[in-house]
């Protein structure tokens, strides 16, 4: 399994629109993806309610994973995103 510990970089945390950017990117990924906060459950990163319901803050570490064979280059542009605070899913890492 490969993961990536980020801290989120957007100021208010995953929360609306940074959630928003987050799902949206994790679902264009095209592999599946989870996130968690640190030591917390994983739940699945291509849904908006499950991102919400983690609350993660601002600062705070979060733990992206997945199983799939192709999912290195996928979780790097998922955490740049996030420890960046970017508005887009950047075109390379």
């Amino acid at each position: 399994m490969a993961e990536r510990r980020v801290n989120v970089g957007w100021a208010e945390g995953l929360h609306a629109r940074p959630a928003s950017i987050f799902v949206r990117a994790a679902t264009a990924s095209g592999v599946p993806v989870t996130i968690a906060r640190a030591e917390g459950n994983p739940v699945n990163a291509a849904s908006m309610l499950a991102v919400l319901g983690l609350g993660a803050q601002g600062g705070e570490e979060i733990v992206l994973a997945s199983e799939a064979d192709n999912a290195e280059v996928a979780l790097d542009r998922l955490a740049k995103l996030v420890a960046e605070g970017l508005e887009e899913l950047p075109e390379t890492v």
